[in-house]
């Protein structure tokens, strides 16, 4: 089990690193979280008020699933409540105050296959995101590598407030997205905040976060000229279905 536990800590690490790093723009000072499953009993979640970039052992907090996805059928909980129970989730009564956001990582772990979650307030993304054309973003795909990354479509959540009220949005809309499409997203995308990236492994989190970054950046140099121009469902079903493209996301530990 601790083996387990130094591999994923490293490995959250890296990503947490790469995630943060200056150059891409993609989190600064505090903004955006980082976590990985250790079991189906608990999970690493990067600490309140911690940088992405620099992000160090003691600044990951160990947390308990069940603790924080209760809290999710729950209603009427002010902030002091939710820090309550956000305390009370650590294995480590010692270690630093989990991220609110801890709530809907907590939540996207416990979906099948999903053992890394990533989330930023990306530049591109968000220039999107904080759009009339939001929506749009979500819902159409512009070129193969985006779909092969990202998946052939995103989840889209209203803006809602963050902490226990954004992660049951995202639970709801995640859930009607399974229920429609048969698949777990890849990328969740929340308005007017930032978006989020699942994944079986870090390189498929990061993977889905450069991608739907540089899709951004190419969605809003195309809107400038008149677009985006969207591929039609029939062109995304065969680069999804595709048997090379899966060969690809193998080869690259998508």
């Amino acid at each position: 089990m601790r083996k387990n536990h130094d591999e994923r800590l490293a490995a959250l690490l890296n990503l947490s690193h790469e995630l943060g790093r200056e150059d891409r723009q993609m989190a600064i000072l505090g903004e955006g979280n980082t976590s990985a499953r250790l079991s189906v009993d608990t999970f690493l979640v990067k600490a309140s008020g911690s940088s992405l970039g620099t992000l160090r052992e003691e600044d990951v907090v160990e947390c308990k699933v069940d603790a924080l996805l209760s809290l999710l059928h729950k209603s009427g909980l002010n902030d002091k409540d939710i820090e309550t129970a956000l305390m009370a989730s650590r294995v480590d009564p010692q270690s630093k105050k989990p991220s609110v956001e801890a709530l809907f990582h907590a939540y996207c772990l416990n979906l099948d296959g999903v053992e890394f979650v990533g989330h930023t307030h990306a530049v591109a993304v968000n220039q999107i995101l904080c759009s009339p054309r939001a929506a749009e973003f979500a819902a159409g795909r512009i070129f193969p590598d985006e779909i092969v990354c990202c998946g052939s479509e995103f989840v889209f959540v209203p803006y809602t407030d963050p902490g226990l009220r954004l992660a049951q949005a995202i639970r709801e809309r995640t859930n009607e997205f399974i229920k429609n499409r048969q698949q777990i997203p890849r990328v969740i995308l929340l308005e007017n905040h930032g978006i989020i990236t699942l994944g079986r492994t870090p390189a498929a989190v990061l993977a889905a976060m450069l991608m739907a970054e540089k899709t951004a950046a190419i969605w809003v140099g195309a809107a400038m000229l008149g677009g985006p121009k969207f591929l039609t469902p029939q062109n995304v079903e065969r680069i999804a279905g595709r048997s090379d493209e899966h060969y690809r996301q193998r080869a690259l530990n998508l």
